[in-house]
């Protein structure tokens, strides 16, 4: 199993966890307690900062219920970060951008990551076909 280096800014959130069985995605929680206004953008602190394994990158999302729980949106929709980014003040931030009203108090669980390797090199090649019926739509049912 892989180990990654840690560092925590703060005492007040729990340790990362994995929890074998449920998912692979690990949350992330707010390290300070957020205030916002409806049409506010705020970085939320989450308290910690990692080395990633080179050829690495955690992709950081929003959890399902984080909307619904405290009417924010992550402003990039989702954030990537490289391995590059592993100083000890590189702590990671959840861009917020608040829809309503909210309060995000120390430890909520607001956004959710996980490792994934770099994409390979690709190259591509121009082609006037596919070589594939067309499907006629839109999106995965085929129909217009």
């Amino acid at each position: 199993m892989p180990k990654i280096k840690i560092k925590y800014f703060s005492k007040e959130i729990e340790k990362l966890t994995y929890i074998d069985g449920k998912s692979d995605w690990i949350d992330l929680r707010a390290a300070s307690e957020v205030v916002m206004q409806a049409g506010e953008f705020k970085l939320i602190p989450l308290g910690v900062a990692m080395e990633l394994p080179e050829g690495y990158e955690a992709h950081v999302v929003p959890r399902s219920s984080t909307y619904k729980n405290f009417g924010i949106i992550q402003t990039n929709h989702m954030g990537v970060i490289d391995e590059s980014y592993c100083g000890d003040n590189d702590q990671w931030f959840f861009p917020a951008y608040a829809l309503r009203d909210t309060k995000i108090s120390v430890g909520d669980r607001i956004c959710q990551f996980r490792i994934m390797e770099h994409q390979p090199a690709i190259e591509f090649d121009e082609v006037e076909s596919l070589g594939h019926e067309d499907r006629g739509g839109h999106g995965s049912t085929g129909r217009k």
